[in-house]
């Protein structure tokens, strides 16, 4: 039986068109208004250099999920010209690294030098002006080495193990009022790198595109500083996946959040397979089963909107993804032991998560995608509680006049979605918020596993499964990586005890089949 959507309320039909009203210009549109005041003396060519979209088309779909963009670049974009200057104008911060500071990864034969932009961000010229934003491949390609002296193997797919979201976004905000960010200090900047401007560009930038550049992150500095400064470092790997949300499409403050929803921060997910997953629970918290919706929310929190939204680019790489294998993993633990792990995963494990054969992956399972209570599984209950039903009545408010692509599907829970484990060789840290840091400490008891490790490293751990996490002191500095608190709001290790009661020798069995998948 088809279920029936309630009616928008008047609450919800004012949230929409409040957030239709506020629209800004988009990030060039002053810049239409400077070209219109030089027509005269410059003529029409300049004017229409100045209005328009266009954007970059790649043959590849692995490229495009790389570097394509999904449209969050006119809303939320920082001019590109601008990204290649920003480690120039904040050596203490960018340095000699630039963006890979914050765990961006560039693209085989890219590099910051050549003014490339990393992975994960996609290019539009919108105005007359190229702007650069996030696309899905930012938190979904990561690195793995299988020795510390091995070259990085770049992953699509995988979770963004490197990548530091919380760091950069506050660098942004933190920058939004400094001096360095002057029309003068940016311009000569771009000069030193050989970046030609024309006298009429100039004025344009100088006038239109900075200022407009500084009166978005001053405006997005309201919105979320508060949020992120009451939050713990999200640290490498992770997202507040919903929060940012609620401030940016909704227009929501922090004294709008209750004290238990402003903490939702989890691990970014693989997102190999997505036609198995198809009418699954997905997210974290299981709560929707549309690829399409869980999809869109996601480019949403990417920056889009729904004016900018570009709906084809985004059906490209679910398209491509609906197929994408992990790449096969490669531990190779002794055979006998294997088999013996695999007879106690088939006891214990296989009706959750159901289980691997060889190289492949069955999705074969009567609790697969299924919602758990939390009650039972007792892990941290941060981002359960996050996602909460005030904000899926706001998100029927998406794309409503729009019958294809308008939200239905979005719901609360009480519990977290038992997750299929394919590529669990590359998913390290563990459970929905990254808060266990190899196979063999989740088949530990909670009161055994690590209270504080290090996140953020990349090299396998051939024996526990997962990366390299030694133990950290908090608060201690690190020559790498990022020291996770488990003791912090949001980051607790307790639950999900399955295997916790074994046998040492049988765990280590199970842990040896684990490490095939």
């Amino acid at each position: 039986m088809r279920r029936q959507e309630p009616p928008v309320t008047a609450v919800q039909h004012e949230i929409r068109h409040r957030r239709r009203r506020r629209l800004p210009l988009t990030l060039l549109a002053l810049a239409v208004v400077v070209a219109g005041v030089l027509v005269l003396a410059i003529g029409v060519p300049t004017l229409w250099r100045y209005s328009g979209e266009s954007v970059r088309l790649y043959a590849d779909p692995e490229a495009h999920f790389r570097h394509g963009s999904i449209g969050s670049e006119p809303e939320s974009g920082l001019p590109v010209r601008l990204w290649r200057v920003l480690p120039e104008l904040f050596p203490e911060t960018l340095g000699e690294e630039g963006y890979a500071a914050f765990g961006f990864l560039y693209a085989p034969g890219d590099s910051l030098d050549a003014g490339d932009l990393p992975v994960g961000v996609g290019t539009r010229e919108v105005s007359g002006v190229e702007l650069g934003w996030f696309n899905c491949a930012v938190c979904h390609t990561g690195t793995v080495r299988e020795s510390p002296d091995a070259e990085p193997r770049l992953v699509s797919g995988m979770p963004s193990n490197n990548l530091d979201l919380h760091g950069f976004i506050s660098f942004l905000l933190e920058i939004a009022d400094d001096p360095r960010l002057a029309p003068d200090r940016v311009l000569a900047a771009m000069d030193e790198q050989g970046q030609e401007l024309g006298w009429v560009e100039r004025l344009v930038w100088r006038h239109a595109v900075l200022p407009r550049v500084r009166e978005g992150l001053l405006a997005t500095q309201a919105q979320l500083a508060p949020l992120l400064a009451e939050q713990p470092a999200w640290g490498p790997g992770r997202v507040d996946t919903f929060n940012p949300y609620k401030l940016i499409q909704f227009d929501r403050t922090l004294a709008d959040l209750s004290e238990g929803e402003r903490i939702g921060t989890a691990d970014f997910p693989s997102i190999f397979l997505q036609r198995p997953r198809q009418g699954m629970d997905l997210h974290w918290d299981g709560n929707n089963a549309s690829l399409q919706e869980r999809n869109l929310s996601a480019a949403l929190g990417a920056g889009v909107t729904e004016e900018s939204v570009d709906h084809a680019s985004i059906e490209r790489v679910a398209d491509w993804l609906l197929d994408l294998e992990p790449p096969p993993s490669p531990h190779e633990p002794e055979a006998d032991s294997v088999a013996a792990g695999k007879a106690l995963y088939m006891r214990h494990c296989a009706d959750c998560h159901v289980y691997q054969e060889g190289e492949r992956y069955v999705f074969e399972g009567e609790r697969l995608g299924e919602v758990v209570p939390n009650a039972r599984l007792g892990v941290d209950p941060a981002r359960l509680d996050s996602y909460t039903e005030a904000l899926r009545r706001d998100q029927l408010t998406l794309f409503a006049d729009d019958q294809r692509y308008r939200f239905r599907h979005f719901r609360k829970t009480d519990g977290y979605a038992n997750q299929p484990l394919d590529g669990l060789w590359l998913r390290a840290p563990y459970l929905h918020n990254g808060s266990v840091p190899t196979l063999h400490d989740l088949l530990l008891p909670p009161d055994e596993r690590p209270t504080a490790f290090v996140r953020g490293l990349d090299v396998l751990d051939g024996d526990k499964g997962g990366f390299m996490a030694p133990d950290c002191t908090p608060g201690e500095p690190l020559d790498e990586g990022f020291c996770f608190d488990t003791r912090l709001p949001g980051n607790g290790n307790q639950g999900h005890d399955y295997g916790t009661g074994l046998e040492a020798g049988e765990r280590a069995a199970l842990l040896d089949y684990l490490l095939t998948f």
